[in-house]
């Protein structure tokens, strides 16, 4: 199984330890770049896909790695919904 299998289902899981590193890894491989708007962004990054012009928001969790739940679950959405 591909490294992004296992992120995908581990995600789907909806795990309370998943972290913005492995969200960030799982969205890079699914085409996505990071762009932070400058030092005044705050926590809040965006990823976007050029081909077909997706984007998501994503909260930075800090002082931790840690994503909240609700965001777990919004990423989980996106990605399903992207596979159709």
């Amino acid at each position: 199984m591909a490294k992004s299998e296992k992120l995908r289902k581990r995600l789907y899981e909806i795990p309370k330890d998943f972290t913005y590193t492995e969200a960030a890894t799982l969205l890079k491989q699914l085409g996505f770049s990071p762009s932070n708007k400058g030092k005044t962004s705050g926590s809040r990054v965006k990823f976007y896909r050029p081909s077909d012009q997706k984007m998501l928001l994503l909260h930075k969790p800090h002082p931790g790695a840690i994503m909240c739940i609700a965001a777990t679950r919004q990423l989980a959405a996106f990605i399903k919904d992207l596979e159709g």
